[in-house]
């Protein structure tokens, strides 16, 4: 069959793969390109916004926890960006949720919450990341999030809802105020649902001690060294939690998601050199940010999806000079490698492939 549709697109379709004619007739009756359509939209949480999403049959589900990269087109320019499903793995009708978080830069994000309605369509990717649930449930769980890394978590929880999972499940949430968490009627029914899971809500602005804490985590799971954690929220929670279960030597136990890019500190005065973009012909003093960033400063549009070194999108390659995880601090003067430019930053001279 795939054979028969090549030779369809090469002998009868050109100048342009099959895939244009179709969506002429309908934007998601495609052979090969992975697309959904908005079926329903809510805005019932402050600063975010909920699509459901009906995907077409390219669509093969996630695990719960992972995260799924939507393409949409802004101003004529496609901009890639990723979000993790809120809706349990495994949904019978295969559409899928995403709630999603206005940020205060953020162009896709932004975009969605002002102006998604029903039937407008993006593009989407297969569903991809490491941090999900194992297929061998574990005996305990504990969900812990903060912010707008509620999703993957969320979905867990509703999967494990689903399942019927017998075990302990601690559901832990940091946000400004009740107003500001999505699906918080649902969370607390599933906690009234379910007496085996524990859902506990809390807004560090409306508490006197707000910190995540060892003594915190006691209270609300004293079992917490038999289970299995997932964590996803901003750096200062990431930190406290590690933190937390280092000292407890239980980090086998910890699995971390960031959606925010925790860079490793940086000395100013090894910021140097210059970066050529080779390929356009633009070049810019080096200011010690990411490449990504230097490249939208330089006026380039390079394409990405994440801007915290999970979705691979930003990858180019570097022809010469020495770069630096921004997460790790390894250094890697190999030249001719495919790098990741929202997570390397430059060190000296470099010259990038874009």
């Amino acid at each position: 069959m795939v054979g028969l549709i090549d030779l369809v697109q090469k002998t009868l379709t050109t100048p342009h793969p099959l895939d244009r004619y179709l969506e002429l007739v309908r934007p998601t009756m495609t052979l090969s390109a992975m697309r959904g359509e908005i079926t329903h939209v809510r805005r019932s949480a402050v600063g975010s916004v909920t699509l459901t999403l009906r995907p077409n049959r390219q669509w093969a589900g996630h695990l719960a926890g992972q995260y799924v990269q939507v393409g949409v087109v802004i101003n004529g320019v496609r901009h890639n960006r990723c979000y993790s499903p809120v809706n349990a793995q495994n949904r019978r009708d295969r559409h899928i949720e995403l709630t999603i978080k206005a940020h205060p830069e953020g162009l896709v994000s932004n975009y969605l919450h002002e102006n998604a309605i029903p039937g407008m369509v993006v593009d989407l990717a297969p569903a991809t990341g490491v941090f999900h649930l194992p297929e061998v449930r574990p005996e305990r769980v504990i969900l812990l999030s903060g912010g707008s890394g509620i999703t993957p978590v969320l979905s867990m929880l509703r999967t494990l809802a689903n399942e019927g999972y017998p075990g302990e499940v601690l559901f832990l949430h940091y946000n400004r105020s009740p107003e500001w968490v999505p699906h918080r009627a649902e969370l607390e029914a599933l906690a009234m649902q379910h007496g085996n899971f524990r859902v506990e809500l809390l807004y560090p602005e409306l508490q006197q001690d707000p910190n995540f804490s060892y003594d915190e985590l006691e209270r609300l799971a004293p079992w917490f060294a038999t289970a299995q954690t997932f964590l996803c929220g901003p750096g200062g929670l990431m930190k406290a939690v590690r933190t937390v279960y280092e000292a407890e030597q239980l980090t086998d136990r910890l699995h971390m998601e960031e959606f925010t890019l925790t860079a490793a500190p940086v000395d100013p005065a090894d910021v140097t050199g210059e970066v050529s973009f080779s390929t356009s012909g633009v070049s810019a003093a080096n200011t010690g940010v990411s490449l990504l960033e230097q490249a939208e400063s330089a006026g380039l549009t390079p394409e990405y999806g994440c801007r915290m070194g999970i979705c691979f999108s930003c990858t180019a390659v570097k022809r010469t000079g020495c770069t630096r995880n921004m997460r790790t601090g390894e250094l890697d003067a190999d030249p001719d490698q495919d790098i990741q430019l929202c997570i390397s930053a430059p060190v000296g001279d470099v010259d990038i492939a874009i």
